[in-house]
């Protein structure tokens, strides 16, 4: 499956949430979609999963756009944070039901997970606890096999045993079943090592979609006495600074050459890496 936005905005009457969004998705990996609240991340899920139309540009899944077209919609699964209010069937009923029009589901992965995550038993889903509600949407992604699969936040509710169940089951399943899995998130402390790519939106635009080891690599934090630091990071891009009386404290982000760590040794610096979580806040700070 190949996704492929050219130019693509999204506006809610007045309000423009999306700008120019150029993004190519086209490898069977987990991509972990970031961003703060409000910046447009559910929008462009909703355009890939063919829920809306954009305003101007386009988005393509294999060379056809996506919106009302019933052949591409059997291709893809979106999981977000449904009401299931008024629903009376129970789990594995639904599950059974979807088995009938979903191409790829697989109902027997599916009634495994259904027991993995206790949702057994003949209670209405609409009668579950948020945190059991999530699990069935976790287990509808998972059992989908949609060659495109998104997950929006749907971890809201699932205490920690249960989204270490999704977490494991995500990756055995990729490994298995191999596809295009978009999660959306704000537990990226928790969730990065999901990730073979990132992209983070910022203010409606893509800031970044690269691999995750490239992206972390790049991060550094660089400590020592203020006068060195200084000198150190001059021309270089400063994402934080903090200081301590003469120790300070400077996060840059890009590649430090091995002239440039043997400089930073000499100058008597501490060179640490810094997280995808750290990172991530840093770069989507809203300027002061």
């Amino acid at each position: 499956m190949n996704i492929k936005a050219i130019n693509l905005n999204l506006s809610y009457g007045s309000d423009d949430i999306l700008h120019d969004i150029n993004l190519e998705i086209k490898e069977p990996k987990i991509y972990g979609l970031l961003g703060r609240n409000g910046v447009g991340k559910t929008s462009l899920l909703s355009l890939i999963g063919s829920f809306r139309e954009p305003t101007s540009g386009q988005i393509v899944i294999n060379g056809e756009e996506p919106f009302e077209n019933a052949r591409l919609m059997q291709e893809i699964t979106f999981m977000y944070d449904k009401d299931y209010t008024g629903e009376t069937d129970p789990p594995s009923r639904i599950l059974k039901d979807m088995n009938r029009y979903r191409p790829h589901f697989d109902l027997e992965y599916g009634m495994e997970l259904i027991r993995k995550f206790k949702l057994e038993g003949k209670k209405s889903i609409a009668k579950l606890s948020k945190g059991k509600q999530s699990a069935f949407n976790v287990v509808v992604g998972l059992a989908s096999r949609s060659p495109i699969t998104i997950f929006d936040e749907v971890y809201l509710g699932m205490d920690s045993p249960a989204r270490d169940i999704f977490y494991k089951e995500l990756l055995k399943d990729q490994q298995l079943h191999p596809r295009i899995i978009i999660l959306s998130t704000h537990l990226v402390s928790e969730m990065d090592y999901l990730f073979d790519e990132v992209i983070i939106i910022k203010e409606g635009r893509i800031l970044l979609k690269e691999p995750y080891d490239e992206i972390v690599s790049r991060g550094v934090t660089v400590t020592g006495s203020k006068q060195a630091v200084d000198e150190f990071v001059e021309g270089k891009e400063v994402l934080n600074e903090e200081q301590l009386g003469d120790t300070r404290s400077v996060t840059i982000y890009g590649n430090l050459s091995e002239a440039e760590q043997v400089r930073a040794i000499e100058l008597g610096l501490h060179v640490d890496p810094v997280s995808l979580h750290d990172l991530f806040i840093q770069l989507t700070k809203e300027e002061e």
